[in-house]
């Protein structure tokens, strides 16, 4: 979840510096920057998750039954009947800075991008930033809501079985949508995909 998050938020500075610094382009995201980009992109989800298993890992464990699909961190200082406060507070304040600086960057650099669509008289550049921008803002959106309620559902006991449903939606909805979302903006998956649905007309 983290390491998508990210990845999507180095997506959207790609695009940022693509739409709105397209001659500097090559100069600003050169191989060195992007070999930054993605280690950062493992790195910092990557310390943030040994933390959360270090403060698992220090609990006794009391029961035995995983009430979840997988077996994540929260459903794993559930089984504990140690005081898991520090554990929760953790929780919370590595979705919050997660998030926060997800949508930080995404309204940040969308941001900027609409700026420059709005004042920039290229119909061309316009309809280039749409289409690369609109798939990523998708994905983006569906992973974000899928992953925000399978984490606010484990603060309430209550709604385990929705939170059970929303946990599995959200490995199989975000990827199964990638690739219909991308595969739509290849010229020759659109080409072929015409093909099939005309032929299928003149049947």
């Amino acid at each position: 979840i983290s390491t998508s998050h990210t990845v999507l938020m180095i997506m959207a500075f790609d695009r940022y510096v693509a739409i709105c610094y397209s001659l500097r382009y090559s100069a600003i995201m050169n191989n060195s920057m992007v070999m930054k980009l993605s280690l950062s992109a493992w790195a910092v989800p990557l310390i943030f998750v040994v933390v959360l298993i270090g403060l698992s890992v220090r609990l006794n464990r009391c029961r035995t039954l995983v009430s979840n699909p997988y077996c994540d961190n929260a459903s794993l200082f559930k089984l504990s009947c140690d005081s898991v406060v520090i554990n929760n507070i953790y929780g919370l304040f590595y979705t919050a800075v997660l998030l926060g600086s997800s949508v930080g960057c995404i309204l940040l650099t969308y941001g900027k991008i609409v700026v420059v669509c709005f004042t920039s008289k290229n119909k061309s550049l316009n309809r280039k930033a749409f289409k690369t921008c609109s798939t990523h803002l998708v994905v983006y959106l569906i992973m974000f809501f899928s992953g925000f309620t399978a984490i606010a559902l484990h603060r309430f006991p209550q709604y385990s079985e929705y939170r059970k449903i929303t946990s599995l939606l959200f490995f199989v909805v975000p990827g199964s949508l990638n690739s219909i979302i991308y595969g739509v903006q290849s010229k020759e998956v659109r080409s072929f995909l015409s093909k099939i649905f005309i032929s299928n007309r003149n049947k």
